[in-house]
């Protein structure tokens, strides 16, 4: 079975900076196969006969790199659920707005989240789907945008942002079949 690991604030800022070769191999140690990296914030794809456990990557890595780990750990049909459940046209005007996917760290739900975050009327919109919150938010306004007062809450750390086209990307490259090296 194939699984993503969203790794929460690492090489954001020079902060809790892996290079991605080594991620790799650290979770290769802890025995999953064919395990892929996309871009350097942290998106992790790798294969598992057993179901991996979220508390053992985190304190693996937590050792590993000296940082307080968090992950969202979905199985790739999870992934699949959250481009699907996006609201309709989202990611469909670039040009004119920025869309990002909020995935939830289990046991938390994106519908328990949802009612703690506020919107600007006329530059931010917010939806939740099973696994995820979808924020798009009006460029020509994103200083206004609420986006930003998510940072302050409590909730937060338990969210990792991931935009529409790295979610995307990632589900691509989910759905291809792994490199065997």
């Amino acid at each position: 079975m194939r699984y993503l690991a969203l790794l929460r604030g690492i090489n954001v800022g020079g902060n809790n900076v892996i290079p991605m070769a080594k991620l790799r191999t650290a979770f290769e140690s802890l025995g999953f196969d064919d395990v892929q990296t996309y871009i350097a914030s942290g998106n992790v794809l790798f294969s598992s006969a057993k179901a991996p456990k979220r508390e053992a990557i985190e304190a693996m890595l937590a050792k590993q790199f000296s940082y307080a780990a968090k992950i969202a750990l979905l199985k790739v049909n999870e992934l699949k659920k959250v481009v699907a459940e996006a609201p309709g046209g989202f990611g469909e005007d670039p040009a004119t707005y920025r869309y990002d996917v909020l995935f939830v760290r289990a046991p938390v739900k994106a519908k328990t989240v949802l009612p703690q975050l506020d919107v600007r009327e006329g530059v931010d919109a917010i939806a939740a789907g099973s696994h995820a919150l979808y924020f798009r938010r009006l460029i020509a306004r994103a200083s206004q945008s609420k986006l930003v007062k998510l940072m302050s809450l409590p909730v937060y750390k338990e969210l990792t942002v991931r935009n529409w086209n790295t979610t995307s990307a990632l589900l691509e490259l989910a759905a291809a079949p792994p490199k065997r090296s």
